[in-house]
This record gives C-alpha cells, structure tokens and sequence, in this order.
C-alpha cells in the first residue's frame, strides 16, 4: 500500500477511530527535463544571493515572511510545529449537511480514509449512517501547513475525503450567470431532445488525455526518426444566427451517429436469397 498522507483519529460526537488518509487522485503526464540545447546537457537551477554574489547551498537557505518591503522575519520549522492546532492530529465532525446542497466549486484534493484496525467497526458504522441519511460530514483538518475545512462522503463502503476551498478563495466572476435571454419552447424541447441523444451511463475508463496520448507518438516517432504528422484541426465555426435550425441539425447528426450501420451488400443479398428459398 501507498504512503499515508495523514494519519490522526477521526472524532465524532464521544466515538473516536483511528484512520489514515491516502491520495485519491493525482494529476500523471509526461515531463521534460530543461537541457542546454548546444550539448543536450541538463541544466541545473541554483540559489544566488545578490548581497554575497555567490551561489547558496540549500542548507543556507530559511523560510521568511516579508512583513515590510525587502524586510523579512524568518521562521524556524520547530517553531511551526509549536503551533499546529489539534486538528493536526485530530479531525472533529463539526456538522452533517445534505450532499446536494454543497456546490463542486469548493471542492480541492481528493483522499480516500481507510481506518486502522481499532477503529474498523466505528468506521463501518460512520459509512452506513452517512449512506442510508444522504447526509455528509464537514470536518477540520491539518495538513501541510494548513487547516482544511474537509467533507466526508460514503464511496463504494468507505469514505472520501475532500479537501475544500474556503468561501473567500472562491472567485466570483462579474457578469456570470443566465443572460438576459427570452428563449422559445420549441428551442428549449430540441435542447432536451439534443442531451438525450448524447446521454450515456458515467464511465471514467472511456475519457483520455489525447494531447498526452499525441505527445507519447510524437516521442516514439522521433525516437525511430519518422515523419511527424500534424493533427488536423478543427474549422471554426461561424457564429449562430438561427439557433433552431442548429439545434434541428445537432440533433440529426447525433441521432445518425447512433443508429446501426446498413448491412453490407453481399450480406443483404444473402438475407434476401434466404428468404425466397
């Protein structure tokens, strides 16, 4: 099993359980590393210190907080430690609320929660009364220097845990929202009629990275000395002006892409000879 990222004890009202977090998702792609591009060799990245005029080894360098322009108050990591707060090993439900009333944008990082063997039946307890309330769990918790406010949610008889943005680092953007629009019925009909022709069930396995996918191809090709082909780009679209004949239009092709393909010629001819003998 992977590293923890985070092991402490989940409280909830006087039920304590020991547990340990693990990464849920991470963001994967390929990496280039910065070389000189006269002789290939990679370069090296060093920490200059402009009043000294020399280079610095890391163990020079301290963490400093600039209070005032070019003046800095350094901070020892013994000092940090001294003032975790208790959530840095104690994560405490502070309340349940409905899972449909919190919004995605909130949502950071990702983590699954796996109890330690003491705290297996409390845990399983937690997981079914979150599963059959609809409810979820807001909690706060430390880590990497920061206290989160986190959200815990029932997933396939455990629990995730979601790190989450606090109000003041959500962006509001001016003018966003439903313009000030008056759409027909009929438009609105198609628009239903254009979702239910591209639903599908939820399946994470069918979505790919194609740029990534590309770049790998590139890589190879380059590797065996091939030709590199460009990917054809897509026409740019002239703006709507009928969006109802768009609509009609976008609806017809879906449907087209889903109906089955004609049988082949000689397999028809075959059908139908069948049928006359």
């Amino acid at each position: 099993m992977a590293a923890s990222v985070w092991s402490g004890y989940l409280t909830f009202g006087l039920i304590s359980m020991p547990v340990r977090l693990f990464s849920g998702a991470r963001s994967s792609g390929i990496s280039f590393n910065m070389l000189h591009r006269d002789d290939l060799q990679r370069v090296k990245q060093q920490y200059y210190c402009p009043a000294e005029n020399r280079v610095v080894e890391r163990s020079e360098i301290v963490k400093g907080y600039e209070y005032r322009k070019d003046e800095y108050i350094v901070i020892e990591p013994d000092e940090i430690k001294q003032i975790e707060p208790k959530t840095a090993k104690t994560m405490e439900i502070l309340e349940f609320v409905k899972a449909a009333e919190v919004d995605p944008v909130y949502f950071e990082s990702s983590y699954y929660m796996v109890p330690e063997e003491a705290g297996r039946r409390p845990y399983a307890l937690l997981t079914k009364a979150l599963e059959e309330s609809e409810y979820v769990a807001i909690a706060k918790l430390t880590m990497h220097n920061r206290e989160y406010t986190v959200f815990l949610r029932p997933h396939e008889k455990g629990m995730m845990l979601h790190t989450m943005y606090y109000a003041e680092e959500v962006r509001m953007v001016e003018g966003f929202g439903a313009p000030d629009v008056e759409l027909k019925d009929a438009e609105v009909k198609v628009a239903h009629q254009l979702i239910e022709a591209l639903a599908a069930d939820w399946d994470p396995e069918k979505y790919h990275d194609g740029f990534q996918e590309n770049l790998k191809n590139l890589i190879q090709t380059k590797l065996e000395g091939g030709k590199i082909a460009e990917v054809e780009k897509p026409k740019k679209l002239a703006p709507v002006v009928d969006l109802m004949a768009a609509l009609k239009q976008s609806l017809a092709e879906m449907e087209g892409k889903k109906k089955p393909a004609a049988p082949a010629s000689g397999e028809a001819a075959g059908k139908k000879s069948r049928g006359r003998a």
